[in-house]
């Protein structure tokens, strides 16, 4: 589900032009490898699977409800299990894909995925779905976790940069468009045929991962499995207060839209007073500031230093907090009025998204896997968090748009942190 960033002039070191993006010399040609559109759509669409297995079944938690005879509050408990899932074995992907390899860790989550989904579609009751869910949550984080993983491993600097944009172009599609589908497979056939989607994408990806995905670790570079060893890398990197600030960066500048996704149905239904199948006027706005951010940075990967695209994109989100703010201060709820703000916030989060995560990843260049995995789990932590206290902002969209502020304060105030630390180091 997952993006974010930072921006101002950062006095984090920036990447070398040229510099090797890993200790191992890559096993195939750079252009042949993450360079190329087909790997990096791949890796987008394995990215795209956490947000799709959440944003998919959002118009469809009322219908569940009735079908198993459960209060729709107890129906909310399929998105904790999934979110708790998640995030915990984000903590793994990235060191076992460190051990084992890269390819092995994705091909073996996508099977899990799909027979987790395809069990989910015939649940008799909640205790199964939870159980499915749960089973989709341990498996769908690890293509976003060794997708950047892979990135890194075969490329440094600016190239890195823009490789990354592309993919969050791609990616950002997913909370657009999964709502969408979700709500006209709920009005045409009913909720089973949403987690019959999601396993066919699921296998889509498996196969597309096993004639397309390359392995860039190869075994000389693998790091052991010894759990002594395990233990000391994570305390390693948890120890780095520069890794924590500009992880809770990145997470907490997600959850200022991370909430209008936690309170989607609120906002599109009761808010806006708009059907099931009208989740577009929410997600499309968002998506569409994502992706068009993510595109700005990858045409700016080579012309502007990433301290400088990290504060233009907090200028952005800064604008967005303001207007969202003014505007619910004074007017009543409307469209396109409500969504507008929410399209230039996605705009500066994404511009500063590339820059700020593979400026965490190499911190850490011989445990990059583990690095990643770690953001990753703090990014869902932070989102976990969000939708828990969502209720909380219900009421009006002047309570939703102080929530965003109040995200959007806390990212800045955490990079400002790393800066200081990083002039003081």
């Amino acid at each position: 589900m997952g993006a974010a960033g930072c921006f101002a002039v950062s006095s984090i070191p920036s990447f070398p032009k040229g510099a090797p993006a890993s200790t191992h010399t890559p096993a195939q040609p750079m252009k042949n490898n993450v360079a190329s559109h087909r790997l990096t759509l791949l890796l987008a669409g394995l990215a795209m699977l956490g947000p799709f297995s959440i944003d998919t079944y959002l118009p469809s938690f009322h219908a569940i409800a009735v079908s198993l005879r459960v209060d729709e509050v107890l129906v909310q408990q399929t998105l904790s299990v999934y979110l708790l899932a998640f995030s915990t074995m984000m903590l793994f992907h990235g060191t076992l894909s460190d051990t084992f390899g890269r390819r092995r860790i994705v091909l073996i989550a996508l099977a899990v995925y799909i027979g987790a989904s395809l069990a989910a579609v015939w649940s008799p009751n909640l205790h199964w779905l939870l159980v499915c869910r749960a089973l989709q949550g341990m498996s769908a984080g690890a293509g976003v976790v060794i997708g950047r993983a892979i990135v890194r491993d075969l490329l440094a600097g600016a190239d890195a940069q823009r490789a990354m944009a592309q993919i969050t172009m791609v990616f950002g599609l997913a909370p657009a468009i999964a709502p969408i589908i979700g709500g006209w497979l709920q009005r045409v056939f009913d909720w089973p045929s949403v987690f019959a989607f999601l396993s066919a994408f699921g296998l889509l990806l498996w196969l597309s991962s096993y004639l397309g995905l390359p392995e860039s670790l190869p075994p000389e570079a693998r790091q052991p499995l010894h759990l002594r060893t395990i233990a000391g890398n994570y305390c390693r990197v948890l120890r780095s207060g520069r890794f924590l600030l500009m992880a809770l960066a990145i997470g907490t500048g997600f959850a200022g839209f991370g909430l209008y996704i936690a309170s989607a149905p609120y906002f599109v239904m009761t808010l806006l007073g708009l059907p099931e199948t009208a989740f577009g006027w929410l997600f499309v706005p968002m998506v569409t500031g994502m992706i068009t951010g993510a595109w700005v940075a990858s045409r700016n990967a080579h012309r502007v230093v990433p301290g400088r695209m990290i504060r233009n994109g907090y200028l952005f989100m800064a604008a967005a907090v303001a207007a969202n703010l003014l505007y619910n201060a004074l007017l009543p709820p409307a469209l396109p009025w409500m969504v507008l703000p929410l399209m230039l916030y996605n705009f500066g989060l994404s511009l500063l998204m590339p820059s700020l995560t593979l400026r965490i990843v190499d911190l850490f260049p011989a445990l990059r896997g583990l690095a990643s995995s770690l953001l990753s789990f703090v990014q869902t932590a932070v989102f976990g968090a969000t939708a828990a206290i969502a209720p909380l902002f219900f009421g009006s969209g002047l309570r939703l748009a102080a929530g965003m502020a109040g995200a959007f304060l806390l990212s800045v105030s955490c990079y400002r942190a790393t800066r200081m630390r990083a002039g003081a180091a």
